[in-house]
């Protein structure tokens, strides 16, 4: 038994797969599945988990050189940006169907139960050197 972290089965394997420029999409309940992307559906119910608590989480597990956030986000979901902000820095910036587009292209989707708008971002691995 692993003594803390992540302890989802599923995501640990596919986490510990990842290599650098890798990209892992963390989703609200409502952002489309991309044909062909492993997907870890953590969602139990509306709001479980939530955002915050799965990219902490993954922040925790993950080296990030880059975080992308649709522009949407500002406005929509000013916490959620504070929140990845203080995680990542600075993200970049794409249009919400940008982002979806780059899910399509992801090694990871995992959806969390979240169900506030534009609680998403696709996290760049980087390396620990």
């Amino acid at each position: 038994m692993k003594r803390g972290g992540i302890l989802n089965a599923p995501l640990a394997g596919l986490l510990a797969g990842l290599g650098h420029t890798d990209t892992v999409v963390v989703g609200d309940c409502g952002l489309p599945r991309p044909p062909g992307v492993p997907v870890v559906d953590l969602a139990v119910t509306l709001g479980v988990p939530r955002f915050a608590d799965v990219v902490a989480a993954l922040a925790e597990e993950l080296v990030v050189e880059q975080a992308t956030v649709a522009r949407e986000t500002a406005a929509a979901n000013p916490a959620a940006l504070t929140l990845l902000e203080g995680l990542f820095g600075e993200p970049r910036w794409v249009s919400h169907a940008e982002l979806k587009a780059e899910s399509a292209r992801a090694s990871l989707l995992v959806r969390t139960g979240e169900a506030t708008p534009y609680a998403n971002v696709v996290l760049t691995c980087g390396v620990p050197f």
